[in-house]
């Protein structure tokens, strides 16, 4: 079972007040209900938005739908589950603002009913990813540019941050950020779909902490030793050319612990010499020390390129 079937069957077991039932409703018929002369015809892949959809219509209208239940276009596909109204029509559609894009106001004029809609929507037409297996992407489908951004704002009303792109002849209303999904799932009342996704999220997140924290140590690894490399070569080709004899006692001392530990870091490296000789010296002292010995050869270089280009 895919995490959408989940989270979708979680929150269409919820308990929630009549109220809030109508613009639910209103939610799912809009999105996949099927205005006819004298027939609704309501249509949907999870048996559990088929059951509520059901029950709310009957506890609401007092009607019976008739269920239908074939399979998918190809036997791959789940089932598909088809509830058709005879009853009670006109006021549905008109309690429900069915004929219209835009339901009106009194189905969402305070946060529980906004709640209630965007559960609505998630139960006919969202999808999210399961945040085990893919990156994380909460969408939702829908026909026009009109209603997509009124889909929009219920959800940024929430702060949700919500984008929306068209696809094909559709719209689609997304979330990408983690964080937000989260809050997405909170606010419809899925909470175990909750408590899975957190903890996925918190894992996965500590997970690449973890990784950008070693590639970090790595990447200053291999710059000390690519450094403390360096220094080796500056001093070999001081000795080369007897130059060390030019630079203070200090100087030619570090010289001689930098070649006797060529893997250290600076830090390593001074506290090394501080308990062999017994003189602190900080890694401050010890770069410039090795800056003495750098610029020295550096001189050397520039002066035997000057030699061969005359």
């Amino acid at each position: 079972m895919s995490f959408t079937s989940e989270v979708k069957n979680e929150v269409s077991k919820l308990e929630t007040l009549a109220i809030e039932n109508m613009t639910e409703l209103a939610a799912l018929l809009r999105n996949i209900g099927v205005l006819g002369e004298n027939t609704i015809h309501i249509t949907t892949e999870n048996s559990s938005v088929a059951r509520r959809i059901f029950n709310l219509l009957k506890q609401k209208y007092k009607v019976i739908s008739k269920v239908t239940v074939r399979r998918g276009y190809n036997f791959n596909k789940n089932y598909i589950y088809i509830l058709e109204l005879k009853r009670e029509i006109e006021k549905i559609s008109n309690d429900l603002c069915l004929t219209e894009n835009i339901p009106k106001s009194y189905l969402y004029d305070d946060d529980s009913l906004k709640r209630a809609y965007i559960r609505g929507v998630f139960l006919a037409c969202g999808s999210i990813n399961d945040p085990k297996k893919s990156r994380y992407h909460l969408e939702f489908l829908v026909d026009t540019k009109e209603y997509a951004s009124f889909v929009q704002k219920l959800f940024n009303f929430f702060e949700l941050n919500s984008k929306i792109i068209r696809r094909d002849n559709k719209y689609m209303v997304y979330l990408k950020e983690a964080e937000k999904i989260g809050d997405f799932l909170r606010i419809i009342g899925a909470t175990n779909a909750l408590f899975y996704y957190e903890d996925i999220r918190i894992y996965r997140d500590h997970k690449n902490m973890t990784n950008r924290l070693n590639n970090c140590e790595q990447a200053n690894v291999d710059k000390m030793i690519e450094t403390a490399t360096k220094q080796v070569h500056d001093i070999e080709l001081l000795e080369e050319v007897q130059a060390l004899s030019l630079l203070n006692e200090k100087v030619r001392e570090a010289a001689i612990y930098r070649k006797k530990y060529p893997e250290a870091s600076l830090l390593e490296l001074s506290e090394i010499i501080s308990m062999e000789t017994g003189v602190l010296i900080s890694k401050s002292g010890l770069y410039h020390r090795m800056n003495k010995l750098k610029q020295l050869a550096n001189q050397i270089r520039e002066s035997k390129k000057n030699r061969k280009i005359k």
